[in-house]
């Protein structure tokens, strides 16, 4: 009796299995697509951020050399 209750709402449950795998395929391929731009591009370095900080005019001659010296000391 149990068998035939289970076996009539079984095509149910995997119609939910299979969502359930699609829906995740899905989120996993968006997310991915969403954040591939910030894993694409190279980090920038301390030196590459004061070298366009120093051609901006954000700092002069003096306070650039004096942080060059800095982290090239380390």
């Amino acid at each position: 009796m149990h068998n035939e209750y289970w076996s009539g709402w079984s095509w149910l449950l995997w119609v939910a299995i299979w969502f359930l795998m699609i829906s995740s395929f899905g989120h996993w391929g968006y997310s991915y697509r969403s954040n591939r731009r910030y894993f694409s591009q190279p980090q920038k370095t301390a030196l590459d951020i004061l070298n366009e900080r120093y051609a901006r005019g954000d700092i002069d001659q003096e306070e650039f050399t004096r942080i060059k010296h800095d982290i090239s000391s380390n």
